[in-house]
């Protein structure tokens, strides 16, 4: 396979704390690929150390088919990262600011390609401590790629954005996947790495716990649907293990229903809250994803 990132046994121990414990992570050339995983999983300790930013404790990387010992300045000339949150010197113009890291590469883009790149002609002149967060974020992935980088990091991108500027910046990384880059991306957001990779690691206490493309990782749950309602009225006669035996649970003030006949199930439902006076409500039908698949896997939710 055409990899440009292998590891093989990597890990970051700190005294007691395994934050990685063995990974073997494969990136091909010019894909997307998401680490997902909750906060202390492990997935920023493995960025880190892909970047250079710190030296593992064990394990074997290779970058470009080649194996490393150190990630050197020979490699970082090839490679973009915005970490997981840029500080900026606040008083500087945001043309400023993409020029002084243009300064750091012998490769490099002209700024005016990287403003009009990530529509940042309204903004060019104004000061970094004026941005929203959408606009900051744009600006840190315009400094990420200003060497014109073949891999990119982005650890988690769209952290506290709103969802039109998350989704902006979605439309900016399928933009750098056209161009044939590769982008490494971490996130705990499970609707971001469905709409964006090609391949998916999930990591849970240092090590990966699942790893494939993301329609056959959510395939493999053999669950087609969840039926998510809510009740009122005869609330007390709503005997939910009578009804659905062990496929429905409670979710907060909610039940939900795992189901492979969806219309059987709603016949089913209705005709039990007709019989019992109860009114079904915010009736929300939807397939499995990607946070199905770590329930299933963890029994937790990834943001727990």
């Amino acid at each position: 396979m055409d990899y440009v990132i292998k590891t093989e046994g990597l890990k970051k121990y700190y005294k007691n704390n395994k934050a990685v414990d063995g990974i073997d992570l494969e990136v091909r050339k010019g894909d997307i690929v998401a680490i997902l995983g909750p906060n202390g999983a492990g997935k920023t300790t493995t960025v880190e150390i892909l970047e250079g930013l710190r030296r593992p404790t064990a394990g074997t990387i290779y970058y470009f088919g080649e194996k490393v010992s150190k990630i050197g300045d020979s490699i970082k000339e090839r490679i973009g990262v915005q970490l997981q949150k840029s500080t900026f010197f606040s008083n500087l113009k945001v043309k400023e600011i993409i020029d002084a890291f243009r300064g750091l590469y012998s490769k490099k883009i002209s700024t005016k390609v990287l403003i009009e790149k990530f529509n940042l002609e309204s903004k060019q002149n104004d000061y970094i401590k004026n941005l929203s967060g959408g606009q900051m974020q744009r600006v840190a992935l315009a400094c990420a790629i200003v060497n014109d980088p073949e891999v990119i990091f982005l650890d988690e991108p769209t952290t506290g954005l709103d969802p039109q500027a998350r989704r902006n910046l979605w439309d900016s990384i399928k933009e750098l996947k056209k161009e044939g880059k590769t982008i490494i991306l971490t996130t705990h957001y499970m609707e971001e790495a469905e709409a964006l990779a090609d391949f998916v690691f999930i990591i849970d206490h240092g090590n990966i716990i699942a790893k494939g493309i993301v329609n056959d990782l959510i395939q493999s749950l053999n669950q087609s649907t969840f039926v998510t309602f809510g009740i009122s009225g005869n609330i007390e006669k709503f005997n939910t293990e009578s009804v659905f035996g062990k496929n429905i649970e409670p979710i907060n003030d909610k039940y939900e229903i795992k189901t492979n006949d969806v219309e059987k199930t709603l016949a089913k439902l209705f005709s039990y809250s007709r019989e019992n006076s109860i009114m079904i409500e915010n009736i929300n039908i939807r397939n499995p994803n990607l946070e199905d698949v770590f329930l299933n896997l963890t029994g937790r939710k990834l943001r727990e």
